[in-house]
């Protein structure tokens, strides 16, 4: 069977209390086929602590909103 996983970076996204986190430069495994991105529990882990912690982010940006209706 031929493997279609592969080690990449990736930016991960996540909303916590109404707020958006992006996490730049994460690594993951991809599917080629699917583009489903998988993450080591260590990796989890550390995205939480960024978010948790008190260390001011790289940068911040605004994000415009839209409504779907």
């Amino acid at each position: 069977m031929k493997e279609t996983m592969t080690d990449t970076q990736v930016t991960y996204t996540l909303e916590v209390g109404g707020r958006f986190y992006i996490v730049e430069n994460v690594p993951a495994r991809v599917c080629r086929e699917t583009g489903e991105q998988f993450f080591s529990p260590q990796t989890v882990e550390r995205i939480h602590a960024l978010i948790k912690g008190r260390k001011p982010p790289v940068r911040v940006i605004e994000t415009p909103v839209y409504e779907y209706s």
